[in-house]
């Protein structure tokens, strides 16, 4: 009986998206961002995407200068959408991102490859100065605005439509 309590409980703590890491590395003059995120959608979520509904994620990639006399000096700021839908047809979930898009047996599966980011170009090397460091800030989002106007309302008044990370911060030097 208790493990049968304590189940919930922990899928509840799991459930939202947690960076795990997230790094910038210099290729061809331009910083690409490598991440890795864990997404777990609520049950509200799973049976919405489910039923057709597409999750619209926003992940949003910033770079800025420290300064001591003034506002931070923000020196990049950088967004990707990404579309999670299901084909109930083909049983298959879809990741769209421009016109690209990938398909998935399970759903668990397209929401490892939609927390998985490598090789995203974020900022020109030539943006950065060799005697200032930067910090970076990498975060992720489920767009509401995106849902359908009868769901916004409930988005905004429950939380179990609320998906987000906190900002995963780190310091760069050029």
């Amino acid at each position: 009986m208790q493990l049968i309590l304590f189940a919930p409980a922990g899928r509840a703590a799991s459930e939202g998206i947690h960076i795990k890491s997230a790094e910038l590395k210099l290729m061809d003059e331009v910083y690409q961002l490598n991440a890795h995120l864990t997404i777990m959608l609520g049950p509200t979520l799973e049976e919405a995407v489910k039923k057709g509904l597409a999750l619209n994620f926003i992940t949003e990639f910033q770079l800025h200068r420290q300064r001591w006399y003034w506002f931070n000096e923000e020196i990049a700021k950088v967004t990707r959408n990404t579309r999670l839908t299901y084909n109930p047809l083909l049983r298959q979930y879809l990741l769209s991102e421009g016109s690209q898009q990938l398909s998935f047996d399970t759903l668990e599966d397209a929401l490892a490859a939609l927390g998985e980011i490598s090789a995203w170009p974020v900022l020109d090397r030539r943006l950065l100065y060799k005697r200032y460091s930067y910090v970076a800030t990498l975060s992720m989002r489920m767009d509401v605005s995106q849902l359908p106007k009868p769901l916004q309302i409930n988005a905004i008044s429950s939380r179990k439509w609320d998906l987000e990370s906190a900002p995963f911060e780190w310091g760069m030097s050029p």
